[in-house]
């Protein structure tokens, strides 16, 4: 199981909706609306990276109004 934080960039006015339609992909486990650089963080799991990467760029990138993600992996030390 690997865990991220995908932080997403999205177009003005769409965060509130981008993080409501976020937070229904399956593998979600929260998407929220924050201030600075990015406009919704989302926490999410997968069973392995390349799941992890399907999902991100088959449904978080799909929705309308995303303009761009940065995907961080969690790791443990």
């Amino acid at each position: 199981m690997i865990s991220a934080y995908v932080l997403i960039l999205t177009e003005v006015g769409k965060a509130a909706r981008v993080a409501e339609e976020a937070a229904q992909i399956e593998g979600v486990e929260a998407a929220e609306d924050v201030t600075g650089p990015y406009d919704v963080i989302v926490r999410a799991h997968a069973d392995d990276v390349d799941a992890l990467g399907k999902m991100v760029v088959a449904k978080i990138q799909a929705i309308e109004g995303i303009d761009r993600t940065l995907t961080c992996p969690v790791v443990h030390l």
